[in-house]
């Protein structure tokens, strides 16, 4: 029995080899935001609680979805999650987390403000929450599912057609999934991470880090399936109005998400009424949308790949696009930590949400 009770954890530790061996190769190969992960996490050691909140497959080979937390541990603490790697092809949202998280990291062995500041709040980074995408180089995850199709929820009026998700088939981009089928692990594994981390917090930000079509950079929020302002824009617009106060000159163009289209099953839209159903804090969910078309015009040659048209090529261009968000990472985590100082009190609250209504309301909002 001894033997046998021996070989079997012999057994054990070379299937545990074998496996790191695999995914060591298979990152080195195909996904290097991994590796920085893995080496952040032993680098944070200390400071950082990792947790692998779920594991997707590429044939064979186990890929874990990290959930890196960092400050307070109190369940009453406001909370700010930091989500990248949705859309596979967007690495740049994925780099530049792990950029702003190395520097956390490097911060916290000097930096007594920061120390204070994470005494008081909880930080939770989702750097790569789609790896199998990102490896293959898909819009997608590896079942052809666009994961901001996927939530449960209909958009009121979508359009357009098939950008706003559809369910023919998943060789076609902007693909939903079965509608009777669960949502995939990767959706599923944001929204239980909502859901245990922030069900007691006073305060609620996050950020979902993306790039795409445009000339500017966008700061999106929900919702984007319905015309609709979401219920918390007046403390939104309180927010924006802090940060341009604070960085007038900043580049960011602040918006609801239908301004551009609508779509079935944002999982922001998603998340953002589920946790306003059940909770009277305030959730605001951002998404950072980087102008693509920053990178692409000033080296047309990107237009001939697939990744060019979503993520900066030339070096010296990654390196001044991690640097150009800093302000606003850093400008939110502040907000966090300070939310009671500048949240909305119910005498002024009425007068945030008319501004909000003048800023944002489009006049075919109730069509």
């Amino acid at each position: 029995m001894k033997t046998t009770a021996v070989m079997d954890t012999l057994l054990d530790i070379s299937n545990d080899i074998s496996r790191h061996t695999v995914l060591a190769d298979y990152c080195r190969q195909r996904l290097p935001e991994m590796r920085l992960v893995q080496r952040l996490i032993r680098k944070g050691e200390g400071y950082l609680r990792p947790d692998v909140i779920g594991t997707v497959y590429d044939g064979a080979v186990e890929l874990p979805l990290y959930s890196i937390e960092l400050g307070s541990t109190r369940a009453d603490a406001p909370v700010m999650l930091l989500c990248g790697g949705i859309h596979g092809i967007e690495r740049i949202g994925s780099q530049l987390l792990i950029a702003h998280l190395a520097t956390l990291i490097h911060r916290l062995q000097w930096d007594e403000c920061l120390k204070q500041t994470l005494t008081e709040i909880r930080l939770i980074f989702l750097p790569l929450l789609n790896p199998v995408g990102m490896a293959r180089g898909w819009r997608s995850n590896g079942q052809g599912v666009d994961l901001m199709r996927n939530a449960p929820i209909d958009a009121e009026m979508p359009s357009p057609w098939l950008v706003s998700g559809h369910r023919l088939a998943s060789w076609l981009p902007w693909y939903r999934g079965n509608a009777e089928q669960p949502m995939q692990p990767e959706a599923q594994a944001l929204c239980d991470l909502v859901t245990h981390q922030c069900a007691t917090s006073p305060f609620v930000l996050a950020l979902d880090c993306h790039s795409g079509f445009g000339m500017r950079d966008r700061v999106w929020f929900p919702y984007a399936g319905s015309n609709r302002l979401f219920e918390h824009v007046a403390e939104l617009h309180a927010l924006v109005r802090l940060f341009e106060r604070a960085h007038p000159h900043h580049p960011y163009l602040f918006e609801p998400q239908h301004h551009h289209y609508r779509t079935h099953g944002d999982l922001w839209d998603y998340l953002y009424s589920e946790y306003h159903t059940r909770h009277d804090a305030a959730f605001l969910p951002l998404t950072l949308e980087m102008g693509s078309w920053l990178w692409v015009k000033k080296n047309l040659r990107q237009m001939t790949s697939y990744s060019g048209l979503f993520n900066p090529t030339v070096p010296h261009r990654q390196r001044r696009t991690l640097r150009r968000h800093h302000a606003l990472l850093t400008f939110l985590i502040d907000a966090v930590r300070s939310w009671h100082n500048w949240i909305p009190a119910p005498e002024t609250r009425a007068r945030h949400q008319r501004y909000a209504e003048r800023r944002w309301a489009r006049q075919d909002s109730h069509r």
